[in-house]
């Protein structure tokens, strides 16, 4: 009986072990997790365009959010920023005192607007002052109605020679924060790169994990 009984346990854990190697060979034979590779996205104007108005704003059209949020807060915040320093004057084109207006004219006194232009619709107040368009009451609604507005050269340079080199940074903040957007509105416009060789892997098909569970079982 003593002997009979060891048999039995032997054949057991003999049958047990022929299990587990049948499962286990059923695993590794199953092909691995197919993969695909990310399709590259056309050009997109409407992207570049939107990430123009407002930077970030066409990453956000594609779907990456995280990215068109952080170009956003950081790009329209260093862009503010950067016009608080200069006490709200340091972001406009001056008219010309004599002959015709045109922004190549302006520009040529005033070339920061060139860089700053390119933050979008933040720095349109200034064409719009440009040109003379009407505004706010200056009774009313003085800071809307001087936002971006040329200021008066003699109240300028008072003001610079009374202050720090604060207003300085503030300018080169917004100078900075429209070239940058050019960057992001290529990004925008060429949409998400991925590394050479990137694959992204499916689900393994459930007739796989199917077999390999029934063959565990056994």
């Amino acid at each position: 009986m003593h002997g009979q009984g060891e048999r039995t346990t032997k054949e057991a854990a003999r049958e047990h072990a022929e299990t587990d190697q049948r499962s286990c060979t059923i695993m590794s034979s199953a092909p691995n997790a197919p993969t695909t590779e990310p399709s590259p996205q056309e050009p997109s104007f409407l992207a570049a365009l939107l990430s123009y108005l407002i930077p970030g704003l066409g990453q956000i059209y594609q779907g990456r959010y995280g990215k068109g949020l952080l170009f956003m807060v950081s790009l329209l915040g260093m862009f503010y920023l950067g016009q608080a320093l200069g006490q709200w004057q340091n972001v406009y084109l001056p008219r010309p005192p004599q002959g015709p207006v045109s922004i190549p004219s302006a520009l040529m006194m005033r070339w920061h607007y060139a860089g700053q232009f390119w933050i979008g619709a933040s720095a349109w107040p200034a064409l719009w002052q440009f040109f003379d368009k009407p505004v706010p009451p200056k009774e009313t609604d003085p800071f809307w109605h001087f936002y971006q507005k040329a200021p008066d050269e003699r109240d300028l340079n008072a003001f610079l020679i009374n202050s720090d080199k604060t207003p300085d940074l503030g300018w080169i903040y917004t100078v900075i924060a429209g070239m940058l957007n050019i960057l992001v509105i290529y990004d925008a416009y060429a949409g998400p790169a991925f590394l050479p060789g990137f694959r992204t892997a499916t689900k393994e098909p459930p007739a796989l994990i199917s077999e390999a569970t029934i063959g565990g079982g056994a």
